[in-house]
């Protein structure tokens, strides 16, 4: 599954909730931070850890989400020329949200891309729960507007299973086998694996996050250039924990209008392994060609056991 030297865009990806075209509106700064994954991954976790990086422990100058906007979701409430012209205006160093693959991207040496990985079997605990709380306001949004193509999202079905049938047998796009109804999490991760070599692309794992936040926190502050002193780390590691961005999402709940029960149900557990209490042999058989159809060995190893696998740059 290796390809070029360099990731070339060469993907478009549109649906309910995407529409990577809207990339071509953002002009990158030579160091300019792209945080990528596919849903339901540490997404938000990584977006907080490398703001804290940046502004300290101090409060942000903005809600996380408008401070760091996911350019490439269609049903954003606020215009995309609005969201360019508030990125072009922001003097600090900018941190942008993605859930793209690599290859549905744009590419530039000077940007620093971290990919965030997950068990595809959490991802899909994760993913259950999030979407049987979108709110009547979520579902209108997402299945409307000028741009808006392809097939209607529909609500989550009520049984768990009827949708993992369709999340690992479905796919959206042409090119993906499985990710119904959003799109491939094995895609997403195995874009970024083959330009893995890169000095400019850096890997986090969700499981290593939990396991050793101070670490990965310093080994993002290092692939980003960023000296932190020795004696600030306790606040923003505080600063980082599930409890912390939990309480910050609460004062200020822009989730309530979308999700049922707002910032509590969306930082719902943070936990792994309750994939283990629900799915059937069967399914995880499924599962398990799933992830020998879409990733290579390496890749694979890696997306379960994050670090304890094997160092994404040594491979």
């Amino acid at each position: 599954m290796e390809n070029a030297a360099r990731p070339v865009r060469n993907r478009v990806y549109r649906n309910h909730h995407l529409d990577s075209r809207r990339w071509d509106a953002v002009k990158f700064r030579p160091d300019d931070i792209v945080i990528s994954t596919s849903y339901k991954s540490g997404t938000t976790w990584t977006q907080r850890i490398v703001s804290l990086l940046i502004f300290g422990a101090r409060r942000l100058p903005a809600p996380l989400g408008f401070l760091s906007p996911w350019i490439d979701a269609r049903f954003f409430p606020i215009p995309l020329d609005q969201i360019v012209v508030a990125i072009d205006a922001q003097d600090h160093r900018r941190f942008l949200k993605s859930h793209l693959p690599l290859d549905a991207l744009p590419w530039d040496d000077r940007v620093r891309y971290i990919c965030v990985g997950r068990d595809g079997r959490d991802v899909f605990m994760s993913l259950a729960n999030h979407y049987a709380a979108y709110t009547d306001f979520a579902l209108q949004a997402l299945n409307s507007g000028p741009d808006f193509v392809g097939e209607t999202f529909r609500r989550c079905p009520d049984d768990i299973h009827e949708l993992y049938d369709g999340w690992i047998h479905r796919a959206s796009f042409p090119w993906e086998h499985d990710g119904w109804p959003m799109w491939s999490h094995f895609t997403q991760v195995q874009s970024f694996w083959n330009f893995r070599h890169l000095t400019n692309v850096h890997f986090v794992h969700y499981a290593d996050l939990k396991a050793d936040l101070l670490g990965e926190m310093r080994r993002i502050a290092d692939f980003l250039g960023i000296t932190v002193p020795t004696e600030t780390w306790p606040a923003l590691v505080e600063g980082a924990s599930f409890e912390a961005m939990k309480r910050e999402a609460l004062e200020n709940d822009e989730l309530a209008l979308s999700f049922e029960g707002g910032a509590n149900r969306f930082f719902f557990k943070g936990t792994n392994g309750r994939w283990r209490d629900v799915l059937t042999p069967d399914e995880l058989t499924e599962y398990d060609k799933a992830v020998t159809r879409a990733l290579t060995k390496d890749c694979a190893s890696w997306l379960e056991r994050g670090r304890a696998a094997a160092d994404p740059k040594s491979g």
